[in-house]
């Protein structure tokens, strides 16, 4: 079922590198997911695949007029690739998920609503992996920013397009999203969701094997909390005031 709309309520952006044969698989349980219960559109950002992805891709948008392609020259990593996605979603909700099959499609409808239902106070929903074990940087994040996250690493999430495009950017962006969205002034609605094995292939992101990387943008993301301001509140005047 094609659900094109002129102006989708929801954006579904899935970053990917190399993921040719987890493509059609993977569309299929997004829109089984997503079909009947809101106007929507995906977006692949293919990140400078070298394999079959923007093959498979084209292949399976000539069935979807909703499926979008977008493609880097040359692979610029998976915030660069979020960030694309958001920038180009026309709908108002954007939810994003890993290419690769590991993240379910079914919990989108979750976060989705978690955003919807939390009304203008709520700027992300996030995903919690249940049963995944706290890694070392993880502990050290939580301790310096006070996130409230235990997992910043799932990528299930949804967020107003809005709120994300607030964000000051830097690689590395999607990993510190709950720290940021707070020093907007924002809450964040939490959804328990459970990965699974990959469909195919091997990983082709990785961020917290690159400690140091990761301690430079946490030292970054902390500057930019303690730095910031009360956003004022600012009034129109006009004539008749």
């Amino acid at each position: 079922m094609d659900l094109l709309s002129p102006e989708p309520a929801v954006s579904i952006v899935v970053p990917v590198r190399n993921e040719a044969d987890n493509i059609a698989p993977l569309i299929e349980e997004i829109s089984s997911a997503i079909d009947g219960r809101w106007a929507y559109e995906i977006i692949y950002v293919n990140d400078g695949s070298t394999d079959a992805t923007a093959d498979r891709l084209a292949a399976i948008m000539k069935q979807r007029s909703n499926l979008r392609q977008l493609r880097h020259a040359t692979s610029s990593g998976q915030s660069a690739a979020v960030r694309s996605g958001v920038r180009a979603a026309r709908g108002a909700i954007v939810a994003t998920l890993d290419g690769d099959g590991q993240n379910n499609p079914a919990f989108l409808p979750d976060l989705i609503a978690a955003i919807e239902n939390g009304g203008e106070r709520v700027g992300l929903a996030a995903g919690q992996r249940v049963g995944r074990k706290d890694t070392g940087f993880n502990g050290v994040r939580s301790s310096f920013l006070h996130d409230g996250t235990r997992d910043t690493g799932c990528g299930l999430k949804a967020f107003r397009r809005e709120v994300f495009l607030m964000m000051p950017y830097f690689d590395g962006l999607h990993r510190f999203l709950p720290a940021l969205v707070r020093r907007e002034g924002y809450e964040i609605a939490y959804v328990d969701v459970i990965d699974r094995p990959r469909h195919s292939g091997v990983s082709n992101y990785g961020f917290f094997d690159r400690l140091w990387i990761g301690l430079m943008d946490l030292a970054g993301v902390w500057w930019l909390i303690r730095r910031k301001k009360p956003t004022p509140i600012a009034t129109e005047v006009t004539s008749h005031d």
